[in-house]
């Protein structure tokens, strides 16, 4: 006997006797005496989870169960409806009709009755509901005749599938069988109709999950690749021609027994996910939210590796699991198009070369033994589609070839000069490119021609700000760069649409988009890491030193401009200036440009917003600016200074205030202020300044700009008094917003001027008055009164962001230029952080000058500079020592809240 049979003996043993030991509760309960079956339910359920624990199939486990609520429902269904048992009928509908009962699942029942004979039966059916009810099982049921329910799964697609998986638990057999024709092929939903219904309800499904299943709180039966698309197989095979088990899939030639194998084992890794969950959330849970996938993978034995956490490396199975089920889901799909929806359909296949035909629209290959004389085909089917517009698909056949040939993709293949010269024009192509790669990646061919690549598919990062697996956000970069390039997409980034459609060469920004996160996991630094991969692909694939030389420094720098926008002062010409010399030249800048807005798009596209974008068209500007007067010449910040001044004066001047009026508004700043607003927003604040002083000087002037290109901007003016900062952000904090940036400045006659971008707590911007009026009162009235110095901040955390803690870390440095501190605050992003730094800030006599606010997922890595009450840099290491315990202290005791 094998390893593998004797297992399967000794799992079917503890299956077998777990079974008699949950079903052996009920033998000493007499009848539907509730408490002493209640309590056997319960003993069950502790059964069931120590099985679970012990090993045993999730898939038995759920049989199991569902045969214990049989027993009991049936010794319900005989002690209330009694006599009249013989004359209705009780049966399972739903995933239980299919015998498969998880923990915490719905239980769905149908009560049959006669035509004409409810009344008579309606007592006994309420007395046995409620018997379900009061021993806590968790019961959907309908009460309907034969002929009412053919009536609404007439026009129902989700209550036919329900009654096809229906099964008899007691009652009435003639009664249960003529529902079972009147919901027939042959009277409701003929297999045409019923499947193309299947195929547009699981496309409506996909689309609600962005067409992926690798987010990062994956749901294991709705999403792509989930159980759902293997039920729905299911239900077509049943349809079609009766099959009750997946089996009938291979006894009816639409799967071979390696591919049921292969079903068949990502089904039950999914049904032991699914058990996993409901165990852990103690309820019905399909969704593998951040709270349980630390645990989930514990339960399924992984461990925390050197550079690759137990979590990262579960969740990379499962990702790559449910890949596999999509391709074969596509496979059966489209053979169940091709037996059904073209059924006779005898249509002559339209020849494309000596390799390949197409039929119906699809792309097939002319004989079995294609790919074994032409590997290299393999690579020129994607090819041919791309060039091919009219092709929608490959043929289901094809695609069984393809998974069976795609091992012949090995070094060999790799070095042919003509693969590499193929792959390098499915790169080049004007058109599919994004849908090329997507299908290569699919149906394992990606993977193999670049191994690396293969390594990085499912693999996950365990934090917020990645929300895609890494191949899915490789692929996300190139489709954003390929959007950027089609003139029809200008709507949604024209600026960056403009550069993007000005560059030759396109292609090599999406090498550099397959390469740029391609050494994630590794250990080191993966910028450095793919670049070595990427300088490799491209020598091998003929690219120009000079195209080589640019792709690598892509993927090299790929995180040098977003990380300069977010974290430095790209108001300072000295940051500029050192970013123009990293860039050196146009051509760079222009790539870098395009590829950080893709980048940071496909990586968490929730945090894009105007205000990120408003920092790197500045930053490129700017930069584009310092590189044509030559790095040798750079801007001095009084040029600057001048050059916004003379700005905002012109837009004033057309705005009707008068000269002296604003002129004597900017005597009482200093060059900081010009320095760190745009002329638009120096130009807005004047206004509002000019208009309140002469009203009311003394009380504070609040204004909230709704309409401007750079997010939502808060501003404060108002006489200064000790620690606004933090006051501030507690109300803007505790009013639900999210703090985007604060720049604060001091007038010389003792006035702050302060202004903060801000979004609604979901990102979005506020455009509605009555929202604008609701923060403008409530801030003013809190500087107003003096009484007030900090404010409570009683939002929680989300719940995404409660199942992370990240260690609070805190570095000082110098800024001699701007004469000031720099304190770098990484920590976990919680609401009424930034108050809570403040109010530390108060009690120590320090002052805030700006704060660059970055948000990166779960992080929050914000900047401030700082300054002590004198407005003097802070140089005493004994209070940045005290400042480092206090607030560590104050931040790990908010995650913790």
């Amino acid at each position: 006997m094998s390893t593998d049979t004797a297992d399967e003996v000794t799992a079917d043993i503890f299956s077998r006797d777990l079974e008699r030991r949950v079903l052996s509760g009920l033998e000493t309960v007499e009848g539907a005496e509730i408490a002493p079956l209640r309590d056997a339910l319960k003993q069950a359920r502790s059964l069931l989870a120590d099985g679970f624990a012990a090993g045993a199939s999730a898939e038995e486990l759920v049989v199991c169960r569902a045969r214990l609520v049989d027993a009991v429902l049936r010794r319900g269904w005989r002690h209330y409806v009694g006599e009249l048992a013989d004359e209705a009928a009780l049966a399972a509908v739903g995933g239980y009709g299919r015998g498969a009962l998880l923990p915490h699942s719905d239980i769905d029942l149908l009560i049959l009755y006669p035509d004409g004979c409810l009344e008579e039966l309606r007592e006994a059916f309420e007395g046995f509901v409620t018997f379900a009810w009061d021993l806590g099982l968790e019961i959907g049921h309908s009460v309907r005749s034969p002929a009412e329910c053919a009536e609404v799964a007439a026009d129902d697609i989700t209550i036919i599938t329900n009654l096809m998986e229906a099964r008899l638990l007691d009652g009435s057999e003639r009664l249960f069988a003529d529902m079972q024709a009147r919901i027939g092929p042959d009277r409701i939903w003929p297999v045409a109709e019923f499947f193309q219904a299947k195929l547009d309800e699981q496309r409506e499904r996909h689309a609600r999950f962005d067409e992926t299943a690798y987010k990062l709180e994956p749901n294991v039966k709705e999403s792509p690749g989930g159980l759902r698309d293997i039920q729905t197989i299911a239900w077509v095979a049943k349809r079609h021609f009766g099959a009750d088990t997946l089996y009938g899939l291979v006894e009816h030639g639409f799967l071979s027994e390696r591919e049921y194998g292969e079903l068949r084992r990502g089904q039950a890794f999914l049904w032991r996910v699914r058990f996993a969950l409901h165990t852990l959330a103690d309820r019905s849970e399909d969704r593998l939210l951040f709270d349980h996938q630390v645990q989930v993978a514990e339960r399924f034995g992984y461990r925390d590796a050197r550079h690759n956490l137990a979590v990262e490396q579960f969740m990379q199975r499962y990702y790559r699991n449910i890949k596999a089920l999509s391709a074969l889901n596509d496979i059966l799909l489209q053979l169940f198009s091709e037996a059904i929806l073209h059924a006779g359909d005898d249509a002559a296949p339209v020849p494309i070369n000596p390799r390949f035909q197409s039929r119906h629209g699809f792309i097939e290959v002319r004989d079995a033994e294609v790919f074994r004389r032409h590997p290299a085909a393999l690579l020129e089917i994607f090819y041919l589609m791309q060039t091919r517009p009219r092709l929608t698909g490959i043929r289901a056949e094809t695609l069984r070839l393809m998974r069976r040939d795609r091992r012949l993709i090995d070094d060999d293949f790799r070095n042919d000069v003509r693969n590499r010269r193929l792959f390098t024009e499915i790169l080049r192509q004007r058109g599919g490119v994004t849908r090329a790669l997507r299908r290569m990646n699919r149906y394992g061919i990606l993977g193999r021609y670049l191994p690396n690549f293969g390594r990085i598919i499912g693999r996950m990062q365990y934090d917020l700000f990645h929300t895609l697996t890494v191949d899915e956000h490789t692929l996300f970069v190139i489709r954003n760069l390929r959007r950027l390039r089609l003139p029809r997409f200008d709507h949604e980034l024209p600026f960056a649409s403009e550069i993007m459609q000005r560059l030759d060469k396109p292609h090599l920004l999406y090498v550099a988009g397959l390469f740029h996160d391609i050494a994630k996991g590794r250990g080191g630094d993966h910028s450095e890491l793919g670049a070595v991969d990427a300088e490799t692909f491209c020598r091998h694939h003929g690219l120009s030193s000079e195209d080589t030389d640019l792709v690598c420094w892509l993927v090299r720098q790929h995180l040098l401009m977003s990380m300069t926008a977010q974290r430095k002062d790209i108001n300072d010409p000295a940051v500029v200036h050192e970013f123009a010399q990293a860039v050196a030249s146009r051509e760079r800048l222009d790539r870098l440009f395009i590829f950080t807005i893709c980048d940071i798009r496909a990586t968490n596209p929730e945090l894009w917003n105007s205000w990120k974008e408003s920092l790197l068209v500045e930053l490129y500007r700017g930069t584009a600016r310092a590189l044509a007067r030559g790095l040798e010449n750079p801007l001095r910040e009084e040029e600057l200074v001048a050059e916004t001044r003379s700005a905002a004066a012109a837009i004033l001047t057309r705005n009707k205030v008068r000269t002296p009026v604003f002129k004597a508004i900017w005597e009482r700043m200093d060059d900081e202020y010009f320095l760190r607003h745009t002329p638009g927003e120096i130009a807005w604040q004047t206004a509002g300044i000019a208009a309140h002083d002469t009203a009311d000087r003394e009380a504070p002037l609040v204004l909230v700009d709704t309409s401007g290109q750079r997010g939502t901007t808060v501003f404060v003016y108002t006489r200064d008094r000790d620690y606004l900062f933090g006051l501030t952000t507690g109300i803007l904090a505790q009013l639900g917003l999210s703090i985007l940036d604060a720049r604060i400045n001091t007038t010389r006659d003792g006035y702050t001027v302060d202004s903060y971008v801000v979004t609604e707590s979901d990102g979005s911007a506020i455009t509605e008055a009555h929202r604008a009026q609701e923060i403008e009162t409530a801030l003013a009235r809190a500087i107003a009164d003096p009484e007030v110095s900090r404010v409570r901040v009683t939002r929680r955390a989300s719940r995404r962001s409660r199942a992370f803690t990240v260690p609070t870390q805190i570095y000082f440095r110098d800024d001699p230029d701007r004469d000031r501190t720099v304190m770098e605050l990484i920590t976990a992003d919680r609401p009424g952080l930034l108050s809570t730094v403040g109010d530390i800030f108060r009690k120590r006599g320090i002052l805030v000058e700006t704060a660059k606010i970055a948000t990166i997922g779960e992080r929050a890595e914000d900047i401030f500079y700082v300054t002590d009450r004198n407005h003097r840099p802070i140089d005493d290491p004994a209070l940045f020592h005290q400042l480092r315990q206090v607030l560590t202290r104050a931040l790990d005791r908010m995650q913790k809240q």
